[in-house]
Protein backbone atom coordinates (compact mmCIF):
# COMPACT_ATOMS: atom_id res chain seq x y z
CA UNK A 1 0.00 0.00 0.00
CA UNK A 2 1.23 3.48 -0.73
CA UNK A 3 0.15 7.07 -0.53
CA UNK A 4 -0.24 8.96 -3.78
CA UNK A 5 0.49 12.68 -3.95
CA UNK A 6 -0.22 14.69 -7.07
CA UNK A 7 1.84 17.80 -7.74
CA UNK A 8 2.06 20.12 -10.70
CA UNK A 9 5.06 18.09 -11.89
CA UNK A 10 3.38 14.70 -11.72
CA UNK A 11 2.46 11.92 -9.30
CA UNK A 12 4.48 10.72 -6.30
CA UNK A 13 3.91 7.33 -4.64
CA UNK A 14 5.29 6.96 -1.11
CA UNK A 15 5.16 3.51 0.46
CA UNK A 16 3.82 3.00 3.97
CA UNK A 17 7.20 1.51 4.95
CA UNK A 18 8.93 4.80 4.18
CA UNK A 19 6.38 6.78 6.15
CA UNK A 20 6.69 4.36 9.08
CA UNK A 21 10.49 4.59 9.05
CA UNK A 22 10.46 8.41 8.98
CA UNK A 23 7.87 8.50 11.78
CA UNK A 24 9.85 6.00 13.88
CA UNK A 25 13.06 7.98 13.41
CA UNK A 26 11.32 11.17 14.50
CA UNK A 27 9.83 9.48 17.56
CA UNK A 28 13.13 7.97 18.69
CA UNK A 29 14.67 11.48 18.85
CA UNK A 30 12.17 12.60 21.48
CA UNK A 31 13.20 12.83 25.12
CA UNK A 32 11.85 9.99 27.26
CA UNK A 33 11.62 7.40 24.48
CA UNK A 34 13.62 4.23 25.01
CA UNK A 35 12.59 2.68 21.71
CA UNK A 36 9.86 1.42 19.45
CA UNK A 37 7.89 -1.71 20.35
CA UNK A 38 6.44 -4.26 17.98
CA UNK A 39 2.76 -3.81 17.21
CA UNK A 40 2.35 -7.58 17.59
CA UNK A 41 3.61 -7.69 21.18
CA UNK A 42 0.05 -7.74 22.51
CA UNK A 43 -0.40 -11.37 21.55
CA UNK A 44 3.23 -12.30 22.29
CA UNK A 45 3.27 -10.69 25.73
CA UNK A 46 6.89 -9.64 25.26
CA UNK A 47 8.02 -6.08 24.68
CA UNK A 48 11.11 -6.02 22.48
CA UNK A 49 12.86 -2.80 21.56
CA UNK A 50 13.11 -2.57 17.79
CA UNK A 51 16.26 -1.52 15.99
CA UNK A 52 16.37 1.31 13.48
CA UNK A 53 15.87 -0.97 10.47
CA UNK A 54 12.67 -2.43 12.02
CA UNK A 55 10.82 0.78 12.93
CA UNK A 56 8.07 -0.07 10.47
CA UNK A 57 7.09 -3.02 12.70
CA UNK A 58 6.16 -0.57 15.45
CA UNK A 59 4.24 1.89 13.28
CA UNK A 60 0.96 1.39 11.45
CA UNK A 61 0.00 3.80 8.66
CA UNK A 62 -3.73 3.84 7.87
CA UNK A 63 -5.55 5.64 5.10
CA UNK A 64 -9.22 6.55 5.20
CA UNK A 65 -10.34 8.44 2.11
CA UNK A 66 -8.35 11.70 2.24
CA UNK A 67 -7.05 11.33 5.80
CA UNK A 68 -3.91 9.62 7.10
CA UNK A 69 -3.66 8.15 10.59
CA UNK A 70 -0.54 6.78 12.27
CA UNK A 71 -0.47 4.36 15.20
CA UNK A 72 2.85 4.17 17.09
CA UNK A 73 3.88 1.62 19.71
CA UNK A 74 6.58 2.98 22.01
CA UNK A 75 8.51 2.19 25.17
CA UNK A 76 9.13 5.11 27.54
CA UNK A 77 11.77 5.78 30.14
CA UNK A 78 10.93 5.33 33.81
CA UNK A 79 10.45 8.61 35.66
CA UNK A 80 9.16 10.62 32.72
CA UNK A 81 5.66 12.00 32.45
CA UNK A 82 4.06 9.66 29.94
CA UNK A 83 1.45 12.15 28.73
CA UNK A 84 4.14 14.75 27.95
CA UNK A 85 6.33 12.21 26.17
CA UNK A 86 3.36 11.06 24.08
CA UNK A 87 2.42 14.65 23.21
CA UNK A 88 6.02 15.42 22.19
CA UNK A 89 6.10 12.34 19.96
CA UNK A 90 2.81 13.33 18.30
CA UNK A 91 4.04 16.86 17.62
CA UNK A 92 7.46 15.80 16.34
CA UNK A 93 6.08 13.07 14.06
CA UNK A 94 3.49 15.40 12.52
CA UNK A 95 6.11 18.12 11.98
CA UNK A 96 8.72 15.74 10.54
CA UNK A 97 6.32 14.07 8.10
CA UNK A 98 5.02 17.45 6.97
CA UNK A 99 8.48 18.92 6.34
CA UNK A 100 10.31 15.79 5.15
CA UNK A 101 7.71 14.03 3.03
CA UNK A 102 5.20 16.84 2.53
CA UNK A 103 2.47 14.74 4.08
CA UNK A 104 -0.22 16.22 6.31
CA UNK A 105 -1.13 13.65 8.96
CA UNK A 106 -4.57 13.86 10.57
CA UNK A 107 -3.78 11.91 13.74
CA UNK A 108 -0.87 10.25 15.52
CA UNK A 109 -2.07 7.69 18.06
CA UNK A 110 0.45 6.64 20.71
CA UNK A 111 0.31 3.24 22.43
CA UNK A 112 2.74 2.92 25.34
CA UNK A 113 3.78 -0.73 25.45
CA UNK A 114 6.16 -0.55 28.37
CA UNK A 115 8.27 1.45 30.80
CA UNK A 116 11.98 0.73 31.14
CA UNK A 117 14.59 1.87 33.61
CA UNK A 118 17.59 3.32 31.80
CA UNK A 119 21.13 2.67 32.97
CA UNK A 120 22.83 5.88 34.18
Amino acid sequence: MSIELTTKYGQIDISNEVIATVAGGAAIDCYGIIGMASKNQIKDGITDILRKENFSRGVIVRQAEDSIHIDMYIIVSYGTKISEVAHNVQTKVKYTLDHTVGLAVDSVNIFVQGVRVTNP
